[in-house]
């Protein structure tokens, strides 16, 4: 710089770090106050307008951290954040707390939805008091494999994982209960923990079973079901706040709660 000796040059960059931004830390404290606010703004946004057919809330770690992440699509097959906060989805408080403040936003528990879970039990009691009846239940199939898997030994991983694979996707619900019910009297005789593992929770990761959802084969099928935008009529089935369907009222009559 003309003018400027070499012995203080770093007293003026630091008297224009806000204007030019040269020092990391003004850079830094520039995007984590710009981070803040889009955050802010992103958790605090009305949902009241939102045609939602599925909701998946589910658990990530962050670094050393547990966030429960709440996911909506919507009618369209459009996938939107709804909510966070932190915690893990076996603390009922924080659970309540992330379904309360969705609630807040304008959220309406009361319209029938598919919610996409995994085995947390106080994540599901939770849905439960706030959508009661509205809320289909559907445990998350890769939580299931991983949890049954995790108990067996080595050698039996592969051939068990296979037969998960095969039953979640087959089209009938029949057919996949069936199937599962025979894998589960093999555990009984393999291992026992993996069996229970397996019977806990099984009805509810079959509804999408009972709804009909359509799909490929295989695991792209499972994949599509539970993460995929979810293209169903349960579209109109769960989004629609008419006059009771007789057909609705015959699906929740055999759909597991």
């Amino acid at each position: 710089m003309r003018g400027l000796s070499t012995r203080n040059y770093g007293a003026v960059v630091k008297e224009f770090r806000e204007a030019y931004g040269v020092e990391k830390s003004a850079v830094s404290d520039s995007f984590i106050e710009a981070s803040r606010e889009k955050l802010q703004a992103l958790m605090e946004r009305p949902l009241g307008e939102l045609r939602l057919c599925t909701v998946l809330i589910d658990g990530t770690p962050f670094r050393d951290r547990q966030m429960i992440v709440a996911l909506g699509i919507s009618t369209e097959g459009r996938k939107i954040v709804l909510g966070l906060r932190e915690g893990a989805t076996e603390n009922a408080s924080v659970v309540s707390a992330l379904l309360q403040d969705l609630a807040a936003r304008g959220l309406d528990f009361s319209v029938p939805r598919l919610y996409v879970l995994d085995g947390g039990k106080a994540l599901a009691a939770a849905v439960r008091r706030h959508a009661g009846e509205a809320a289909w239940i559907q445990r998350c199939q890769v939580h299931k494999r991983r949890n049954v898997i995790d108990h067996l030994p080595e050698e039996h991983k592969p051939s068990v994982k296979k037969k998960l694979q095969n039953a979640y996707a087959m089209t009938e619900y029949a057919d996949a209960k069936r199937a599962l019910e025979r894998l589960h009297r093999e555990l009984m005789e393999l291992n026992p923990s993996s069996a229970r593992s397996l019977e806990e929770g099984m009805e509810e990761t079959l509804t999408v079973h009972r709804l009909r959802v359509p799909g490929g084969s295989g695991e792209q099928r499972s994949r599509e079901m539970l993460w995929g935008p979810v293209s169903y009529s349960i579209t109109t089935k769960s989004c629609t706040r008419s006059v009771p369907n007789p057909k609705y009222k015959a699906a929740r009559s055999r759909a597991p709660r």
